[in-house]
């Protein structure tokens, strides 16, 4: 009797879970269908539920944790050049400028960090960076190096804080000599879908330098972020929209996974001769392309690198993180790290060439 009251209730358990997760998937079904339907309207919830928290529970909140914040990173024995600000992007945990800081240390780049709450709104994360703008020398320029969203962030910060176009800037501090994007969606990417995922990462992968807590996560905003990195969004639209500082130069890079080895070439172009069509080969050209356009760096497509206004990109044969990181110790140099200290190398002669001083006229 026992054992059949047992089963009986095990059973009985099993039929509340599985109910209980049905209903759980159904919130999540519908949640979703509706927030792909309304973008605007959820980014104005999840900041209002963001803003309440932050009323609510200032301390928790607060992201004056030792973590967040402008932070120096390197100074070498001369820093001679601009100072460099490096801006990760969404839910990374700093690791990506591993290899390039110490570069640019022996470089003779001074080098600072910023670390900010990553999940907000991509323009409440350029307020964060002007907050606390004043905090560099003021002896020297400033470049901006943006990962990914990190390059947003810098962009939004330099046409509306710094050196908005036809009006005078909003924030002291040193002028913005240029900035450098690493594999930036500058048209969005739909991998911020995923940004739960990034999330967990972020999270764990910090959780021995962050003090842990209920709010860790929340600090760093309600996902807003995610609704600003959709193509088409609002965020990207003004952005995109908005001048850019003829003053600043500015410099994309961008990877690619697929790269047309020599072999590939030289078969597309035996197929396309055996035909004799050049048709042929020009189809087959653009759909070797396309799958490599498409596909980018595996977040960022080839066509969302592009700026308004800029330079075409630099393209790098690498991934997302890898065109920065080396995923082990051995690899060789990151790709994307020489373009950018050549390029910084050239802003840095300029640069000096300003300061230095002109023969009086007679």
């Amino acid at each position: 009797m026992a054992s059949a009251d047992t089963g009986r209730s095990r059973k009985r358990s099993l039929r509340i879970l599985g109910l209980t997760l049905l209903a759980a998937a159904a919130i999540v079904a519908g949640w979703t269908w509706w927030a792909e339907a309304h973008p605007r309207d959820e980014r104005q919830l999840r900041q209002l539920v963001h803003d309440r928290l932050n009323a609510w529970f200032p301390q928790q909140m607060s992201p004056d944790d030792g973590w967040h914040g402008l932070h120096q990173r390197a100074v070498p024995v001369s820093a001679d050049g601009p100072v460099v600000v490096l801006i990760h992007g969404l839910d990374d945990p700093g690791t990506i400028w591993d290899d390039l800081a110490p570069a640019l240390q022996d470089a003779g780049f001074e080098v600072w960090e910023l670390h900010y709450p990553n999940d907000q709104g991509i323009d409440r994360s350029a307020d964060f960076l002007a907050e606390r703008w004043s905090a560099l020398p003021d002896d020297r320029p400033a470049v901006l190096i943006g990962h990914s969203m990190g390059g947003l962030v810098a962009r939004d910060f330099v046409s509306r804080w710094r050196h908005p176009v036809g009006a005078s800037p909003r924030v002291l501090g040193p002028p913005v000599r240029g900035v450098i994007l690493a594999g930036t969606p500058n048209h969005g990417s739909e991998w911020a879908r995923l940004r739960i995922w990034m999330e967990l990462r972020d999270q764990f992968s910090t959780a021995a330098q962050r003090r842990f807590s209920l709010f860790a996560a929340l600090r760093d905003g309600a996902g807003e972020a995610k609704i600003d990195l959709r193509p088409g969004s609002q965020f990207l639209e003004q952005l995109n929209a908005r001048p850019w500082p003829a003053s600043v130069p500015i410099l994309s890079i961008g990877g690619q996974l697929i790269a047309p080895t020599a072999d590939l070439s030289a078969g597309l172009a035996a197929a396309s001769a055996e035909t004799g069509s050049g048709e042929l080969q020009r189809l087959l050209d653009d759909w070797w392309t396309g799958i490599g356009d498409g596909l980018g760096d595996g977040v960022v497509t080839l066509d969302s690198l592009r700026i308004p206004g800029a330079p075409p990109p630099i393209i790098v044969h690498a991934s997302h993180r890898g065109m920065l990181h080396r995923l082990l110790p051995g690899d060789p140099e990151p790709p994307a790290i020489a373009p950018i200290l050549a390029t910084l190398d050239g802003w840095r002669s300029t640069h000096a060439e300003d300061r230095r001083p002109t023969a009086p006229r007679g």
